[in-house]
């Protein structure tokens, strides 16, 4: 069920919403929390289909800003909020309102969701697209105890990774994080199988895709080895490969679903990983609510000490290899010149030895 709502107030919305669930039958408020999406027009469709489908998984409020933009002067000056109400089969699991904001009500979007919010319920806000460069500060990000931004939806994703390091707070996480939880499961799955020393690590990927980029950063970071960031063709993650003292492990993924595992003295085997869609990813990231202090240690260890920038025919050539071997400069460990790494601020105090992997958040069967 479908109410449009023209030049409307927050009172009338709430009451569009008891309307409209009476109108269903379900007048049962069973909602474990609110979504805020905040998008544009021309990317509403998508986060409002991938929220919605992250709903039958939690149940939830969402509530989708859209803030237009005016074509006049005339127009900025004049503030008028747009809603469309939807309940049942329209709204996934939960129930959904669709807020246009116009002219200066647009620059106060927190004054319009503060009173659509679900009582004693957590807040989560997701910036689809225009994330802002410290989403705690943000008038909305000050509502809610967890913030999701993308950084492969920025213009300069790696540039976008530096901004979400210098301003991480807990509660912020990228869905381009997400996106590496099953290599990271398979990577620590398969790390317990061999009892042998890491030497080196080479994670090859698509050109600025920062889902790489974490996970070089997350390698470096927890093992303290050598990290050489190699270009490939795609798509998206496409190896990682770990030179140990027993032979090389390797997990390769050419075509982004199925992968292939190579370990030291046993037949290589098939794996599912599959690449999810951004309901799936979302529906991750809202399953825990806590600061995630992998994610802040990873990001903390920065992109700008993984390797330099391939040239085209560099790149070329990485993306015509099954093993790309690139001249990067190699990634230290600081603690090796008697300065604490950047990651020990976040708590990790007790790091790892260097050939044993850390229990990592697992990945929902694909």
């Amino acid at each position: 069920m479908k109410i449009d709502l023209t030049d409307t107030t927050a009172s009338k919305i709430n009451k569009g919403l008891v309307k409209a669930r009476r109108a269903i039958g379900t007048p049962a408020v069973g909602m474990v929390l609110t979504l805020v999406v905040v998008t544009d027009e021309e990317n509403a469709y998508d986060a409002l289909k991938a929220a919605n489908d992250a709903s039958r998984e939690h149940p939830s409020r969402t509530l989708v800003v859209i803030k237009r933009v005016s074509r006049s002067p005339r127009d900025r000056t004049q503030s008028r909020l747009d809603a469309e109400v939807r309940v049942g089969t329209d709204a996934g699991s939960g129930e959904t309102v669709v807020l246009r904001l116009y002219g200066e009500v647009s620059d106060h979007a927190q004054s319009v969701v503060l009173p659509l919010l679900l009582p004693d319920a957590p807040v989560v806000v997701w910036w689809s697209v225009d994330a802002p460069r410290d989403p705690a500060n943000d008038p909305l990000g000050a509502l809610s105890q967890r913030r999701v931004t993308d950084s492969y939806a920025a213009e300069k994703p790696v540039d976008e990774l530096r901004s979400r390091a210098e301003s991480y707070e807990p509660g912020d996480t990228d869905l381009a994080w997400a996106r590496v939880t099953p290599w990271r499961s398979m990577l620590a799955a398969a790390l317990d199988q061999v009892d042998s020393e890491i030497v080196s690590v080479e994670v090859a990927g698509e050109e600025s895709n920062p889902s790489v980029e974490l996970l070089a950063m997350w390698l470096a970071d927890r093992l303290h080895v050598h990290v050489r960031r190699a270009v490939s063709a795609g798509p998206g993650l496409t190896q990682v490969r770990l030179e140990t003292t027993g032979g090389p492990i390797t997990l390769h993924r050419s075509d982004g679903a199925m992968a292939t595992l190579a370990l030291p003295g046993q037949p290589d085997r098939a794996v599912a990983l599959k690449r999810r869609e951004t309901s799936e990813l979302l529906a991750e990231e809202l399953r825990r609510l806590d600061p995630d202090d992998t994610y802040a240690s990873a990001l903390r260890f920065g992109v700008d000490r993984l390797g330099g920038i391939q040239s085209a025919a560099e790149r070329a050539e990485a993306a015509a290899q099954p093993v790309p071997a690139l001249p990067v400069r190699a990634v230290t460990e600081p603690a090796a010149t008697g300065v604490r790494p950047a990651a020990s601020e976040s708590g990790d105090a007790d790091r790892p030895t260097p050939a044993k992997m850390p229990p990592v958040k697992k990945a929902d069967p694909q």
